[in-house]
Formats: C-alpha cells, sequence, structure tokens
C-alpha cells in the first residue's frame, strides 16, 4: 500500500460544519471525488465509512442489491474489518465513481470477447468512466480487499483518536463491539468519530487477525430483509416525482422494423390518455395512470413491419446448424491441449449431440423506469445493473453529456442478467423530452416476455476416445451458439440497435462462449471450437452465463461414456479428479450425502459438476417422470466457495440457483414466431409451486481459499444431474434443455 502523506488542508475535501470532515482515504487519488453524503453529526473515516455521533455507522455499497445480499455481505466485510457492532450497522447506496468501478467485472468482459489489453489498461478505462457494474459473480470476488482496506483505515483513525485521549501508542489499541479498547479502558466509537476524521491515515493498513470478536462467517441477518417484510422498500415503480406521468409501450418484434400507421383517435378516447409517442421501433401512451396508458396501447393496435429476415425457431434452428459448415465464417479452436487430430485419428470415437433452448430471465419484477429533466440535468430512478452505461445510453439518445445524467440504481426485483439492459432508460429519457414532465414507463408482463434478451440457443458436437482403462483420453467439443457477449458490448456499450449488434457479432468466435466447456477432469489432451452462430434473435447474460449449456453438455456427455464403458458415474469423475481436490471433495461429499447407489437403472439418481468463478459445487438430483412432466424429489448440493462471509446468504442463493436451473431445465420451451416470442404469461412457463419444489439439501465445505462467486454456481449442473437422473430412471436419454425426451 502506498504511503498516504495527507495534510491538514488536504482532509477537508469537501465536508464543512454540521456535516462532518472528508478524510483523505489511502485509496483514494487526491483527484477522486468522495462517495458519500453526510448528514449533521456524521463523519466519513475512509472511502465506504461513515460514522455518527450517535454511534451509528453507515457503509456505502458499490453494489446494486439484485436480492443476492450484497447489502448484507459488504457490510459485514467492513463491520467485521472496523470492528462494529452489528446492530449499529447501516448500508446506503455508494454514489458511482472511481471508487466504485468494478474493475474485476470490465477485465473478465474483456478477456471473453478475447481482448488482450493488459489489465491495468481495462482498469484505468473502469476508473475514468466511473463503471459501476453488478453481475459476473464479482460483488466479493471483486471486492473484498477494498472494503477490508476501507474498514481497516477507519479502525486506524479510531484508535488514534482514541490513544490521543488515553496518552498510549495508538497500535496498542483494538476494535470490537463498536468500542476503541486499551487494556480495561474502552470507548464508543460515535465519542471520537470527530476527531477520527481529522487523523491521518496510516502508510500501511493492516488487517485484523485471530478469531476472536469477529463477524465473518457469521449468519447475520439481512439488513434488507425487513423493509421487504413489511413493504416499505422502494423499487423503480414506487418512484413518485411532482407532476409525473405514466407511459405503457408496445416495440417491435426482433429485425429492422417499423411502426405501421395506428389507430390514434381510439387511444384518445380512453379517459386519462395525454399523448401518443411514435417512433420506428417502439409506440408508447403517456396518461395519468398507467392503467390507461396501457388500455389505450391495446386500442392503438400496433403493427410492424420487418425488413429482411424474420426471427423464427425454424430460422433459429438453421442458424446453429450452419454455424457448423465449412463456409461458415469465424470458427476458431479457443482452447487446446495436446493434439486430438492425432488422438483420433484410426480410432474408436464416441460421439453424441446436444441441444439447448433459449431461455427467459422471466424476473418478478418488469422493467420500469422514471425520467425527470430540469433544465440541462437528467434524473433517472431504474433497476440496472450498470448504472453507468444506463447513463451514457440516456445522453447519447438525448444529445447531452453524460455528466448531465444522474442514475438512481434502485433495489432490483429480480434480474438474473436481464438488467444490464439499458433500452428502458433510453425510452423514459425520450418520453420525458417530449412531454417536457416526468414519465414513469413500466413495461408490461407480456412485453418483457415477448422483447428478452434471451439466454443464448446452443448445439454441440462432442466426440471422446477412451483408454483400455474406460478412462477418457482424449476430448473435442464443438459448441454452435452466438457470440452474446460480443452482441452486448455493441447493444450496452456502444448504443447499436438490437438487430445492428446482431450484425456486428456475426462471425466472432469468443472465450466468454466456452466458458465451463473445458472440463475440470485430468483429460490429457482436449480442444474446444466455437462456432458463432447467427440465429436472428438478440441475446443477452442469463444467470450462469455459458457454463450453463456446456455444464449440461460436458456432465451428460460424461454420464453416458461412463455408462457406456460399464463404469459407474461417480468412480468415473472420482478417478480424473485427481488435480482437482476441491471439486473431488465436494462430489464425495454429495455422493454421500445423497445416499448414491451407483446409478443403476431404477436408482432415479443423476451427478453433475462444476467450477466457476473460483467456486466449486456437486449436485445429486433423484427424478422421475409423472406422466409426461418430470418431477424433481430431491436436490443435495455440495459447495465449496471458499472463505465464506455470510454462510446464510451463501446457502440462500445455493439454493435459489438449484430452483432457477430446475425451472429452466423443467419449464415451457421459448417459442418465436414472426419475430415474437412466447409464452407471454407467468402461468404458462410452468414455473414450479411450492408443492413442485424438491426437497433440497445444502453445505458448505469449511474452506480458508480466497473467496469465490456463489450466486450463479448452482444453476449449471442442476440441469444435468435431472438428465442423468431420468436415464437412471427411465433408460431414455434427455439431451435437449429444456427436458425433452431423446428420439
Amino acid at each position: 500500500m502506498p504511503t498516504s502523506q495527507i495534510s491538514r488542508r488536504t482532509l477537508l475535501i469537501g465536508g464543512g460544519i454540521g456535516v462532518g470532515l472528508v478524510v483523505g482515504f489511502v485509496l483514494w487519488p487526491r483527484g477522486y471525488e468522495p462517495g458519500l453524503n453526510t448528514a449533521p453529526g456524521e463523519h466519513i473515516l475512509s472511502g465506504f465509512v461513515k460514522i455518527g455521533e450517535d454511534g451509528h455507522v453507515t457503509v456505502a455499497v458499490p453494489q446494486v442489491e439484485l436480492g443476492h445480499g450484497v447489502f448484507t455481505a459488504h457490510a459485514q466485510i467492513v463491520a467485521d474489518e472496523l470492528g462494529a457492532d452489528w446492530r449499529t450497522i447501516a448500508v446506503e447506496a455508494a454514489q458511482p465513481g472511481r471508487l466504485a468501478a468494478n474493475t474485476l467485472f470490465a477485465r473478465e468482459w474483456a478477456a471473453g470477447m478475447a481482448d488482450a489489453a493488459p489489465a491495468r489498461l481495462v482498469d484505468d478505462w473502469a476508473h475514468r468512466h466511473n463503471f459501476v457494474a453488478t453481475g459476473g459473480s464479482t460483488s466479493i470476488r471483486g471486492f473484498e480487499a477494498r472494503l477490508r482496506d476501507a474498514g481497516a483505515a477507519a479502525r486506524a483513525l479510531l484508535c488514534k483518536a482514541a490513544s490521543r485521549r488515553w496518552d498510549v501508542d495508538w497500535e496498542a489499541c483494538e476494535t470490537h463491539d463498536g468500542l476503541v479498547w486499551h487494556g480495561i479502558d474502552k470507548m464508543r466509537f460515535g465519542e471520537i468519530a470527530a476527531e477520527a476524521a481529522r487523523a491521518s491515515v496510516p502508510a500501511n493498513l493492516v488487517w485484523r487477525t485471530g478469531t476472536e470478536n469477529r463477524l465473518t462467517a457469521q449468519e447475520l441477518p439481512r439488513l434488507d430483509l425487513p423493509a421487504k417484510v413489511d413493504g416499505s422498500i422502494n423499487y423503480a415503480a414506487d418512484i413518485r416525482v411532482a407532476d409525473m406521468v405514466y407511459a405503457a409501450i408496445a416495440q417491435g418484434p426482433s429485425g429492422d422494423v417499423w411502426l405501421k400507421p395506428t389507430r390514434k383517435a381510439a387511444a384518445h378516447r380512453i379517459t386519462g390518455v395525454l399523448e401518443v409517442v411514435e417512433t420506428d421501433r417502439w409506440v408508447a401512451v403517456v396518461a395519468t395512470n398507467w392503467w390507461a396508458a396501457n388500455r389505450a396501447l391495446e386500442a392503438l393496435s400496433p403493427h410492424f413491419e420487418i425488413r429482411g429476415d424474420v426471427a423464427g425457431d425454424r430460422a433459429m434452428a438453421r442458424g446453429l446448424e450452419d454455424a457448423f459448415g465449412p463456409e461458415a465464417p469465424g470458427a476458431e479452436r479457443l482452447s487446446e491441449l495436446g493434439d486430438v487430430d492425432a488422438m483420433f485419428r484410426g480410432a474408436a470415437v464416441f460421439t453424441q449431440n446436444y441441444r439447448v433452448g433459449v431461455a427467459p430471465h422471466a424476473p418478478v419484477e418488469t422493467a420500469s423506469a422514471t425520467a425527470a429533466r430540469d433544465g440541462g440535468t437528467v434524473q433517472i430512478w431504474t433497476a440496472t445493473q450498470v448504472p453507468s452505461l444506463a447513463a451514457a445510453a440516456a445522453a447519447r439518445a438525448l444529445g447531452i453529456s453524460t455528466k448531465d445524467v444522474v442514475v438512481h440504481p434502485m433495489m432490483v426485483g429480480g434480474s438474473f442478467g436481464a438488467r444490464y439492459e439499458t433500452e428502458i432508460v433510453v425510452q423514459a429519457a425520450i418520453l420525458a423530452d417530449r412531454m417536457k414532465r416526468p414519465v414513469q414507463l413500466i413495461r408490461s408482463r407480456t412485453e418483457e416476455m415477448r422483447h428478452d434478451r434471451f439466454r443464448p440457443a446452443a448445439h454441440a458436437r462432442m466426440a471422446a476416445r477412451t483408454a483400455p482403462d474406460g478412462r477418457i483420453a482424449a476430448w473435442f467439443a464443438q459448441i454452435s451458439t452466438p457470440a452474446t457477449l460480443h452482441e452486448m458490448q455493441s447493444r450496452i456499450v456502444d448504443g447499436t440497435l438490437p438487430h445492428e449488434a446482431l450484425a456486428a457479432a456475426h462471425g466472432k468466435a469468443e472465450p466468454a462462449a466456452i466458458l465451463g466447456a473445458v472440463p475440470p477432469y485430468d483429460i490429457p489432451v482436449h480442444a474446444i471450437d466455437h462456432h458463432p452462430a447467427s440465429i436472428g434473435v438478440p441475446t443477452g447474460d442469463w444467470r450462469g452465463r455459458a457454463v450453463g449449456a456446456n455444464c449440461f453438455f460436458t456432465e451428460c456427455f460424461i454420464d453416458e461414456i461412463a455408462h457406456m464403458t460399464g463404469g459407474d458415474p461417480f468412480s468415473a469423475r472420482m478417478e480424473m479428479l485427481g488435480q482437482n481436490p476441491r471439486l473431488a471433495q465436494c462430489l464425495t461429499k454429495a455422493a454421500m450425502a445423497g445416499g448414491w447407489l451407483g446409478g443403476v437403472s431404477g436408482s432415479n439418481q443423476g451427478l453433475a459438476c462444476c467450477s466457476m468463478a473460483g467456486s466449486y459445487i456437486a449436485v445429486m438430483a433423484e427424478a422421475r417422470l409423472e406422466g409426461s412432466r418430470v418431477r424433481v424429489d430431491k436436490l443435495v448440493a455440495v459447495v465449496d466457495v471458499g472463505r465464506v462471509i455470510n454462510p446464510g446468504i451463501v446457502r440462500a442463493q445455493i439454493i435459489g440457483g438449484l430452483i432457477f436451473g430446475m425451472t429452466a431445465a423443467t419449464g415451457a420451451p421459448v417459442e418465436i414466431k414472426r419475430g415474437l416470442a412466447g409464452p407471454v404469461r407467468f402461468g404458462e412457463l410452468r414455473l414450479p409451486r411450492m408443492a413442485d419444489c424438491p426437497r433440497v439439501e445444502v453445505e458448505l465445505v469449511v474452506s480458508r481459499e480466497q473467496p469465490g462467486g456463489a450466486s450463479e454456481l448452482a444453476v449449471p449442473p442442476v440441469a444435468p444431474a435431472i438428465a442423468n437422473a431420468l436415464f437412471a430412471a427411465t433408460g431414455v436419454r434427455y439431451r435437449q434443455l429444456p427436458l425433452i425426451q431423446d428420439a
């Protein structure tokens, strides 16, 4: 950590009498804007910490709360390092800025696009653009060290302030339970917060050691739950601004579309309608209430014409198959170990094909945004995972500077990757500009489902050669799927239209497409090819990313090979996990906890493993057919996510991921006709009810390794575990998602 020489003058960055003082924090280059505001009696002690004279401690959280518990986990990291009393902890969203920039997310995004830029250049870009982003299982991995430094800096300042009163060495002081201690002497944080804010940060910050009086690894209550339970929490659609009006929207199908003439007179006959706003790609009705706006939208009966090809199921399937053709552009070998061609030459090779369809995000909360323009400034309230990109998108649409757009990221009622998209922010900003008053735009459920940015469809051609002892000697996977990350980059970062983003991503192979495709097993020779496919349907990030599809391909194929060679699927995996002890431990514990019977016919049991974002998981499923429906009776998961901050949050994320993955595997498929997707209602998705949910058992492995990601980890292995269980139950292989019997 570089030495921080801070003078009395540089401490007074932005404070004043009655609002506290801002301390120059060791992680703040002097050009950075402070990321906290203060109330009377509050004092800023580090980049993410302020303490009130009444003793309350507020932690500024640099990530959006998606329901994954980040408000609690981030606060817990800081409180643990600070030595705070959990009962005094409050949280608020950190203001977008360089301190909150998610450099790890930016690095992994760049790597997923095969961008070879040095990490320092990516970090510099993220800082310069205030790149705040939540996702990619980076909330703990990307911010734990930064938050611990913030807590350690605040702790050092408190100890310095207390030591001056006691006339002792500040390094002989310690903190816990919201008090500074020196022997039997103690002092409340609030008593010395003002003095601490005037102290200087030490040159070297030291994290706490030892296990006494620690908050890490404790199952502390979540800070966001009480407000969610009593309904006092505000989501994007709860925003109310003076003189605000409401809007409903209908967008054109996938492709290059334009709006045909509408029945404006019919819309204006609905009481409360104020305006009909038309663009080439969408039409919106603005009214005094949303119900009137949506009714008027139906009365408009909008129709769109499509230029060029029309997206649909057949065209999508053809695009996936054509990507394997010799004339298809962009196919590239993205991972290789040894010479797979030589290993296959003249040998008996086992092959199989698998398919994954597009899948919806289907969060409970539909997208909404409220925009208000006041002179040259625009304020937007919305649920977004990328507030800085949302601000840039609104600025582009209005032809103003990004500095003149303020995005307030709201609590998110489910995302699963859907809230990376910024289109609704653009639409709300345009409507507010047209109406010259605040506008709240809310998508209907039908609109949300029809125009989702789906999980990309994928086809895989798998091949393997086995050794005489049954172990896999060589592995080859050809994966046909869109270059979704390139598409998202074009759409979200560059601001192109969806059909333009599809064209921009055409023929571009990307490492993000093969995440999870390299088997986690000791296979001496392998090759993984990406065949970029053009399917005509906009795609986006989906919980589990490409690991979801690729884990399905890998774990189903491993299972088939094990049965073909007469082996036990558990033993076959264990024999190839000698170099992966963490995953081997998860698999062993899952088999033991689930009562593994060897995968024999009639056992109804299946296994699958996965590693991603520095974490490991093994899942055992018990499943069967109940009529024509798949019935999952039991899911057992053993998880190693490294050092755990809050076991309750990790366990909740794993359970949620298991149910999410099961739902996508057993629910209704998405159908696309003439550029529009269905189903359009929750009831048609065949979502599981409480009575349909299996018994779920989750065990967390105690680990001292660095924290890994947890929010997406459980999604990928569920589908292959269920598919393998169905084979044990029925003798029929399921090689397609959603789970459909192989013909």
